[in-house]
């Protein structure tokens, strides 16, 4: 008995000493560790959560799917995404309210490739717990109509269509830092009317997300991490409309150490999920 208790013992010893390899570490905007429930706890008392991942990134659909059960604890939720556009909002409701199988909302909803493992648990989450979930981007057909001819393009779409984008004109400041940036990012590729695509989906989604906003309810949303880092994209459009509501941002980020923030990773949202540079893709 008492060689059983030391080599258990030792086996303790042993696994404190040497840790375990984590495969993510949070850190705030200056670079400092935080804890999940620190996070949590300051995330209950926002308005609204701009949730930015990696869009084939494990770690982030995991923690997308905790930290919103978390926070369903404490506070009434209202949910939505960029991965579902905004004329399949009532094929959603449909499926939210149990009016539809799966099957149906994957042959009517143009649905992402990696939607069965990476936003379905949050739809259904949404779903099993009564949660409205809001399809939040421009129909992407209508994006590439801006990223081919400007703006311009959507000046003769028909009342309905725009029902499914943020009011036009949309403001746009092409001198943003991320916006620049794109043009840098595609090189030859980079054209103003690209910048323009991204803004109106950018502008689309602060749009749906302030009109299903309810006061007293925690909106959170989930979108790939450049419509919000830097508190620019989704951000810039959302306070523009509602400078009275608290927000707060989340990024992901890779790195091949994480256990320290890089500098170029610091400052670009208020919570950064830093992921091991070895992290497996969900596709």
């Amino acid at each position: 008995m008492l060689r059983k208790i030391t080599i258990l013992t030792l086996l303790l010893i042993a696994g404190t000493a040497f840790g375990q390899k984590p495969a993510y570490v949070l850190y705030n905007a200056k670079g400092k560790k935080v804890c999940y429930k620190k996070m949590i706890k300051k995330l209950a008392k926002k308005d609204i959560v701009l949730f930015g991942e990696l869009h084939n990134n494990p770690i982030a659909h995991w923690l997308q799917i905790e930290a919103t059960a978390d926070l369903n604890n404490t506070r009434q939720l209202v949910l939505g995404a960029e991965m579902i556009e905004a004329d399949n909002q009532q094929i959603l409701n449909e499926y939210l309210n149990h009016s539809i199988t799966y099957k149906e909302l994957d042959s009517l909803a143009r649905l992402w490739p990696n939607y069965k493992t990476d936003y379905g648990p949050l739809v259904d989450y949404a779903k099993n717990n009564q949660i409205p979930f809001i399809a939040s981007n421009i129909p992407r057909r209508y994006a590439k109509m801006v990223h081919k001819g400007g703006f311009e393009a959507l000046d003769n779409i028909s009342i309905e269509e725009k029902a499914w984008m943020a009011p036009l004109p949309i403001p746009f400041d092409i001198e943003l830092p991320t916006y620049k940036n794109i043009l840098v990012m595609m090189g030859d590729h980079g054209t103003p009317s690209l910048v323009k695509a991204q803004a109106i989906k950018d502008a689309t989604m602060a749009h749906f997300i302030l009109t299903n906003y309810i006061e007293n309810k925690l909106f959170i949303h989930y979108n790939g991490a450049y419509h919000s880092d830097h508190y620019e994209g989704i951000l810039w459009y959302l306070k523009r409309e509602r400078t009275d509501l608290n927000y707060a941002t989340i990024t992901t980020v890779s790195q091949n150490d994480v256990n320290k923030l890089l500098d170029e990773n610091k400052n670009v949202a208020d919570f950064i999920i830093c992921v091991d540079g070895n992290m497996t893709n969900t596709y």
